[in-house]
């Protein structure tokens, strides 16, 4: 009665064995469809290594279920031995005295012993192999998640280097905007054609041209200021006998306008780098057009390889916002906004917090535009500041004035009174070719020995151009 339990037990227990052998098999085959289509989704450079992966799992996975199927004979042999074995007890308690039912029964003990140790082998080899094959299994699967986090970096450096060159395309498409000499064209038919029809004229180098030069200084829109150290060089250099004619005179003012340009900028324009984020706050009074020169230099910068984000700081002004929104699409950059009257400050703090938390490389902060003659206007900027150093040390690392050119000597007042309030460290003077009084740019660099960052002079992103002194003047002086 034990004997026929034990062996219902043994039979319930392999077809148990069978029942998982299978749900394994089943398993690694989904493993390896699953591989299969994983392969064909990653980039070209990934997929020999994710292809190979079932073929390096599959027969490991197979070797529980033959592990399994050996255990399972080795259990029905032990069975039939054990059946066998009964049937020679039955014989030997039948007859006890007969040798050779004796003889039969030890020999089916052995057998008996002999099948229980080889299947307790099996059992052990077969919960080894299934252990191998779920460490395998695990090993596969980590393999699988790293061959996939690698497969989504890769599209996301790819994803990056499309939106990079798609602004420089972009860019591109928008070169061939104006050069510098066009864009200075009004100023040369201005304050230049004076100065030049003066030089032409057949005239002596006494006091009466010099009052004649100092006119036309003066109609420059320099600045009293800057108008007057041009002179008074002229004048010392006259004295020194260095300038024999008018034509002297012309590269005499040429050579010490430059000078005052690059004592002020330096070599080049640009915005100077600065550790990421790289945080530039960007004022100016109404309409010098803020938000158009930060949509420009978000362009310029990303297609320079720079990651940029757009601070929507003016909340006052409703379609500044949606000004920005269009800018930030062209360049291709992301942008934090608020609600329209909402506090510039904290939208100003969320995209600096962004950016930190993003690693950008240039929080671009547009403001919305004050009268410098507004005091309480000008303490508001002053918060925005303190809040921008509040969410990065340091920051703003920039504070680029907008200066609109047409305004003439009044733009010098304004960068006068932006400077004091909040520090500027360089300037973007826009408008350039709508206007003859480009001369500014030389009184403010005099007056301020503040560094000019950009110049603009026309609608596209490529008429936003880098300062540069020396091109500058040529542009100015050439013919």
């Amino acid at each position: 009665m034990l004997l026929a339990l034990e062996t219902t037990h043994i039979a319930a227990a392999a077809v148990v064995l069978v029942l998982a052998a299978l749900i394994v098999a089943l398993l690694a085959r989904a493993f390896v469809s699953r591989r299969a289509r994983l392969a064909k989704q990653v980039p070209q450079a990934e997929q020999r290594e994710t292809i190979e992966l079932p073929r390096i799992t599959a027969p490991v996975v197979a070797a529980p279920v033959e592990r399994v199927a050996r255990e399972q004979r080795a259990r029905e042999e032990l069975s039939e031995a054990e059946e066998q074995l009964r049937v020679a007890r039955e014989a030997v308690a039948r007859e006890p005295g007969s040798s050779a039912a004796r003889a039969e029964l030890q020999r089916y003990e052995r057998e008996v012993a002999d099948l229980r140790r080889r299947a307790e082998y099996e059992h052990r080899k077969a919960d080894e192999a299934q252990e191998k094959a779920r460490r395998l299994a695990e090993a596969a699967a980590r393999e699988e998640a790293e061959a996939r986090a690698r497969a989504e970096e890769q599209a996301r450096l790819e994803a990056e280097r499309r939106a990079q060159e798609e602004a420089r395309r972009r860019l591109a498409e928008q070169e061939g905007g104006r050069t510098l000499a066009e864009g200075l064209a009004r100023t040369r038919g201005g304050f230049m054609a004076r100065l030049n029809a003066f030089i032409g004229a057949s005239k002596e180098l006494d006091d009466a041209a010099l009052s004649e030069l100092e006119e036309i200084l003066f109609s420059a829109d320099v600045g009293v200021h800057t108008a007057t150290a041009l002179l008074d060089s002229v004048r010392e250099r006259l004295k020194r006998r260095e300038l024999s004619d008018l034509g002297k005179v012309k590269s005499a003012l040429r050579e010490e306008i430059e000078r005052i340009l690059s004592q002020a900028s330096g070599a080049h324009g640009g915005l100077p780098e600065a550790p990421p984020p790289q945080v530039v706050m960007v004022v100016g009074v109404n309409g010098t057009g803020k938000t158009t020169t930060v949509g420009k230099l978000a362009a310029k910068l990303k297609a320079a390889g720079r990651s940029v984000i757009l601070g929507a700081g003016d909340t006052f002004r409703a379609a500044a916002g949606e000004q920005l929104d269009v800018w930030a699409d062209r360049a291709q950059v992301p942008i934090v906004r608020g609600k329209d009257g909402s506090d510039p400050g904290a939208v100003l703090f969320d995209a600096v917090a962004r950016a930190r938390g993003e690693g950008l490389d240039v929080v671009l902060c547009d403001t919305a535009g004050r009268l410098h003659t507004k005091a309480n206007l000008m303490d508001e900027l002053k918060r925005l500041k303190r809040t921008l150093a509040k969410a990065q040390e340091s920051a703003p690392h920039e504070v680029l004035l907008v200066v609109d050119a047409t305004t003439g000597q009044n733009a010098i007042q304004q960068a006068r009174q932006f400077h004091d309030a909040l520090g500027v460290t360089g300037f973007v003077l826009t408008k350039l070719d709508g206007t003859a009084k480009g001369g500014v740019i030389i009184g403010i660099c005099d007056a301020l020995k503040i560094p000019v960052r950009y110049v603009g002079v026309g609608e596209k992103v490529a008429d936003l151009k880098e300062f540069d002194a020396h091109e500058f003047v040529e542009a100015l002086f050439g013919e």
